[in-house]
């Protein structure tokens, strides 16, 4: 049984599980490592990075202070003097341990880095490298700006100057990382967004999960509008992902840079900071959580209003036939208001939470200047500073309030990861379910019934009882009653789609057995691919498939399309009977065994249909048969007549009276 109901928010816990059963198998296999493992890999690429940063920047400096040493000196003294200190000291041993360990935790697991997964490590840990680099000079900047408020105090235009060239060079360094970075954020999102969209598909596809599944129940918010789960949702899941997870990266980098430059500047400052980041971020996430089911609701909503219009689209000429406008009108609108009244929830709860956040935003401007103050007018520290520690107040503030200041963002990415998640985790219990096939579905060169009673899904009472029957080679079978009786039911039992509450069903191998709908089925392609369908076109030739054109009388669409590789919206360029023609080609090219038909001829005439069977007589094919018009009597050996109360009868097709059915 699958359950179809999917709760929004099931606790921290619960989302770091689905969240994990997402993310992780792009980076890890779900079955080859745990998620503490998964979490450790990405902890161990900073400690990787840093530790490649660390020996970058050791590099540089020692060379610059070979080639330039006055300017490295009066420029880059503090981080010469840093990068000393760090090597001479037990920081050198604790970074190189950090990067030891950091690798040879990526060596250990390279098993489960196969299948390209290595690239997509590579292609974070670049990012991850870019982000640093700019946090680095941002970290410069601060003292840049202490510099050159300094100068301008002192009014020295010469120091001032030079300060403001350096200060432009950050910048000239600064903006091809951060485009680079951009770049390759959106490379590796498109990257994951095709590989998870793939294996969804795989799934989707797998096992009939797409039949199994209901797709469209309004009801049901785990399973509604799987194009909407396989198109927008995986696109803003992959997207969403790295910006949250680079933008903790970038926050954890940020608050490990500029938190020492505060601590140096007030210590007073700094915890007053904590305290209030503490608070903040507490108040806000409990009034965010709100806006989990709102934004989880409205996804749904916005989906099943953008298929309402699809189906319009889909059935438009049957609308307009019916001149259906009216309700379809009030249908759609019905959908919409659902929708706008949703979003007036969602906007109330966004101005709410818009409100704290710049509440917290503006507090945040005044605690430099109620802290420092004191100590700039008592002359304890200089102008330059003051500026300083207002800027590294900023940038450990925006660290620290990460999630405070991306709760909307936060909401939505929550809703879409259980809506995903969800999907995924209900369509791979589908695709994965071992097929039992000891009373249903069993390989025969004959289609055989034994004792098989038949209950429709969701219902309890039998449509079939005790039925027995065998369909061999070249046998013909048609299936007859009144409307309602369970004739499509059959079909679908013998075709495998349904399976019977009591009983055995033998059937021919998957390709020896074709069922042709009443209104066949026109998939999105080229009039070569609809012909061949679902077989690969690479195995019939032009001549061949024209020829069977011409034996379905189809000629005339050779005549207004004559390159078969022309794609048009075919089911609504092609009436039923040309439909209905096109699927008996489809069925002579693809040359099964045995054929199911479910009213296939209901929109053609007498002699078509007779040349239609006379075809399938010729090539010896078994057949089974669901039709109301007498006609049909000639082309099959036996009837089987359903009464709708679950009985039927198995009666020769030469005694078989129509009038009395």
């Amino acid at each position: 049984m699958i359950n179809s109901s999917v709760a929004p928010a099931a606790g921290l816990s619960g989302q770091l599980k689905r969240l994990r059963n997402l993310a992780q198998p792009f980076f890890l296999p779900l079955d080859q490592a745990s998620g503490w493992q998964f979490s450790w890999l990405l902890l161990s690429l900073l400690f990787c990075v840093g530790g490649l940063v660390l020996v970058a920047l050791t590099g540089l400096i020692n060379l610059l202070e070979q080639l330039l040493p006055v300017l490295t000196e009066k420029y880059f003294g503090g981080i010469s003097t840093t990068i000393d200190g760090i090597w001479s000291g037990w920081w050198g041993v604790v970074f190189s341990a950090l990067f030891v360990l950091g690798a040879s935790s990526f060596l250990l697991m390279r098993q489960q880095l196969r299948n390209r997964r290595w690239l997509h490590w590579l292609l974070l840990g670049v990012i991850v490298l870019m982000l640093l680099a700019v946090n680095g000079i941002n970290a410069g900047i601060g003292f840049i700006a202490r510099d050159i408020t300094n100068a301008l105090v002192a009014r020295q235009q010469e120091g001032f100057n030079r300060i403001l060239a350096i200060y432009a060079s950050c910048f000239v360094v600064a903006l091809p990382i951060r485009t680079a970075q951009i770049y390759f954020t959106a490379k590796l999102g498109l990257i994951w967004r095709e590989w998870l969209s793939s294996g969804l598909i795989d799934e989707y596809l797998s096992n009939r999960a797409y039949y199994v599944l209901n797709p469209n129940d309004e009801q049901s918010t785990g399973l509604d509008n799987p194009d909407q789960r396989i198109t927008d949702d995986v696109k803003a899941f992959t997207e969403q992902s790295l910006l949250f997870t680079l933008g903790i990266f970038d926050a954890i980098l940020t608050f490990s840079l500029n938190i020492l430059i505060l601590w140096t500047i007030s210590q007073r400052l700094t915890f007053y900071l904590f305290a209030y980041a503490l608070l903040t971020t507490t108040l806000l996430v409990f009034a965010g959580r709100r806006l989990v089911r709102i934004n989880f609701d409205q996804l749904r909503y916005e989906a099943n209003f953008r298929y309402g219009l699809v189906h319009i689209r889909n059935n438009a000429e049957s609308i307009a036939f019916y001149a259906g406008e009216e309700p379809e009108r009030q249908e759609t609108s019905r959908r919409l208001g659902t929708v706008v009244d949703n979003f007036n929830l969602l906007i109330v709860w966004q101005v709410i939470i818009s409100a704290m956040q710049r509440s917290v935003g503006y507090a945040g401007i005044f605690f430099p200047y109620l802290i420092m103050a004191g100590p700039f007018f008592a002359g304890e520290i200089d102008y330059g500073r003051f500026v300083q520690a207002g800027f590294a107040f900023n940038m450990v503030e925006g660290s620290l309030l990460f999630v405070v200041n991306r709760i909307d963002e936060l909401a939505k990415f929550t809703a879409g990861v259980t809506r995903l998640e969800g999907f995924q985790s209900q369509v791979e219990q589908v695709s994965c379910d071992t097929i039992d096939v000891s009373p249903v579905q069993q390989a025969s060169n004959s289609i055989v019934i034994r004792h098989a009673d038949l209950t429709p899904p969701g219902s309890q009472l039998p449509i079939l009882r005790d039925l027995s029957l065998s369909v061999g080679e070249a046998d013909r079978l048609l299936v007859v009653g009144p409307s309602g009786c369970g004739k499509t039911s059959l079909l679908r039992m013998i075709s495998g789609l349904w399976t019977p509450s009591r009983g055995d069903v033998m059937r021919p191998a998957t390709g020896d057995l074709l069922f042709i709908p009443q209104k066949p089925y026109m998939l999105l392609g080229s009039l070569r691919e609809q012909l061949c369908y679902p077989t690969d076109e690479s195995r019939y030739s032009d001549d061949q498939l024209r020829h069977v054109l011409q034996e379905v009388n189809l000629g005339g669409l050779l005549n207004r399309y004559p390159d078969l590789d022309v794609k048009q919206d075919w089911p609504r360029i092609l009436s039923l009977g040309e439909q209905q023609r096109l699927a008996f080609g489809r069925l002579l090219l693809n040359a099964p065994r045995f054929v199911v038909l479910d009213e296939a001829t209901s929109a053609l005439d007498v002699a078509t249909e007779d040349r239609l069977y006379s075809l399938l007589r010729q090539r010896e094919l078994s057949v089974i048969s669901i039709g109301h018009r007498p006609t049909l009597k000639s082309f099959h050996d036996t009837v089987l007549a359903l009464d709708g109360q679950g009985g039927w009868q198995l009666l020769p097709a030469a005694s078989y009276d129509f009038g009395h059915s």
